[in-house]
């Protein structure tokens, strides 16, 4: 069945495929029905619209006298649209202007009148008239003419531009994305003020009809890279797109594995400063979270501050975040492992303390840190979804009161605690939390393979992770890439951030174009006197 439904697919004919999108709107009632010409008798006209928006409480039908002899009738949806636009930009300028012009010249087109509204569209199906109400339009249908014309006057009460919740920085611009599509694209070009700065609309989603935006730079980007990802928009069949984590889905190039092949934000300066580095954007209406994509992962434990203090400090804190994420997998399991298996590593103060903080503990090294471990992540999946003023009292307090508990208890003991706590501050100062969540996911069978072989089983688990990382791609860009292929130009920003001064080219990923400054700059060793 499912070979059938594919060989329907690739027979498909584009330009079919794609009249049917914007002539027929996917999950109206009788497509056959808005298929029909719109007609010039307002009767039927009224019966046609309440025929397609019928049990829609939010959908106003309103009466229009243009003139004694000329009705026209009003549609809309409540809520979506901008009223005081339909009462001062569109209702009052036709009564003025449009009448008389009808009276005299009963040809004047709608377009050509006083209406001051930027975008104006005229139809002559329901199909479009239906597409169109649906997307934040208002529909004017008149009396004795076959034509209808639609008005731009998309509203309605959203959230304004906020700080970043999830990418909060010290330093750094603090706006970011909200969930309507068209500020998006606006913060994005104060950033970026150049025509070479494309952005592609797409519709996607048969009941949602959501609006996307591919954006990329024209000039910097490699144009194979482009054309793939509208491919893969493009194949997209699904009947709603709710937040960008569809699209991540249904494009990445290896869907089977726990690492983010695509990289999320809601600050317009990191999908700037991607776009920057021949990389590309979808940002999707109703949600403030754009994808970019391709990544490393290498850019997985970058932060935004990175670039914005000056170089040594990133460094320092750089080295600081690759330490903990080490730490963050694989703490649990060499505790694991030292205490089952290896004691004589440790030093016999050492491990006698511990040997003694066990000694009434009845379960195993492993099963006391599974205890643990997946209480903690309980108490942190909480915290989440409480609300924000007891969230974070609620999760701390829990974590205090439960490992103290546990101790005195004698179900875990106080070096396993420290551990558990050690891992999971550890786990919180990973930038990106797509990542961060995988290396949460990897602790536990890292934890398994310890508790059964010891150190040989944390090697087994490290060499599999490596093997799958030099084997995964992001939009056929490596994901080790910059070491795994090695490029002399990536390292620059990797395990360290060399000066600005000195980063002078682009990503190796970028193929035309990739000086980005010049070389004579002040503070490099080829400046010039009096720069």
């Amino acid at each position: 069945m499912a070979d059938k439904t594919s060989g329907k697919d690739k027979s498909r004919q584009p330009g079919r495929a794609s009249e049917e999108k914007k002539h027929i709107p996917l999950g109206l009632p009788s497509p056959p029905f808005l298929r029909q010409p719109i007609s010039a008798v307002h009767e039927t006209q009224i019966q046609a619209v309440k025929e397609i928006f019928s049990d829609c409480s939010d959908v106003v039908f309103r009466n229009v006298m243009i003139t004694p002899e000329v009705k026209g009738l009003l549609v809309y949806i409540e809520g979506i649209v901008n009223s005081a636009d339909i009462q001062e930009h569109m209702l009052r300028p036709i009564i003025r202007g449009l009448v008389q012009q009808r009276t005299d010249e009963p040809d004047v087109p709608l377009d050509d009148t006083r209406v001051e509204l930027t975008q104006v569209k005229r139809v002559d199906t329901w199909a479009a008239a239906a597409e169109g109400v649906l997307a934040s339009s208002a529909l004017l249908v008149v009396d004795g003419s076959g034509e209808a014309w639609m008005f731009n006057v998309k509203g309605g009460v959203r959230r304004g531009v906020e700080e970043p919740q999830t990418e909060s920085v010290i330093r750094g611009p603090r706006e970011g994305f909200t969930e309507t599509l068209r500020v998006n694209t606006a913060l994005l070009r104060f950033k970026l003020k150049t025509p070479s700065l494309k952005m592609v609309s797409m519709t996607l989603g048969t009941e949602t009809k959501t609006d996307i935006v591919l954006t990329y730079m024209e000039d910097i980007a490699d144009p194979k890279l482009i054309r793939d990802v509208k491919k893969r928009l493009e194949k997209i069949k699904i009947d709603g797109i709710l937040e960008s984590g569809y699209i991540e889905e249904l494009i990445e190039d290896h869907p089977y594995s726990p690492f983010p092949q695509m990289h999320y934000s809601e600050r317009p300066d990191t999908v700037a400063g991607n776009l920057l580095e021949g990389r590309f954007a979808i940002m999707v209406d109703g949600t403030p979270f754009a994808l970019i994509a391709p990544v490393t992962m290498w850019q997985m434990l970058q932060a935004s501050e990175d670039y914005y203090e000056r170089f040594f400090i990133s460094n320092l804190v750089r080295w600081i975040r690759f330490l903990f994420v080490a730490i963050a997998l694989f703490l649990p399991a060499l505790y694991i492992s030292i205490t089952t298996f290896h004691q004589d590593m440790l030093p016999t103060t050492l491990i006698l303390s511990i040997a003694g903080a066990r000694e009434a503990i009845p379960f195993p090294a492993l099963v006391e840190a599974l205890i643990m471990e997946l209480s903690f992540e309980a108490l942190r999946e909480a915290g989440v979804r409480l609300p924000k003023t007891v969230g974070q009292a609620v999760s701390i307090l829990g974590a205090l009161v439960i490992g103290q508990a546990a101790v005195q208890a004698g179900i875990v003991s106080a070096p396993m605690v420290i551990i558990v706590s050690m891992t999971g501050i550890a786990s919180f100062t990973i930038p990106r939390f797509n990542f961060a969540i995988t290396v949460r996911l990897l602790r536990f069978p890292i934890m398994l393979l310890a508790g059964m072989l010891g150190l040989y089983g944390i090697v087994i688990g490290l060499v599999l992770i490596s093997v799958h990382l030099t084997q995964m791609t992001s939009f056929g860009v490596p994901y080790l890439s910059g070491l795994s292929p090695y490029s002399k130009t990536d390292t620059k920003d990797i395990l360290i951030r060399v000066p600005w001064w000195k980063m002078i080219n682009r990503p190796s990923t970028v193929q035309d174009n990739q000086k980005r400054m010049n070389e004579k700059i002040n503070g490099s060793p080829e400046a010039e006197e009096g720069w």
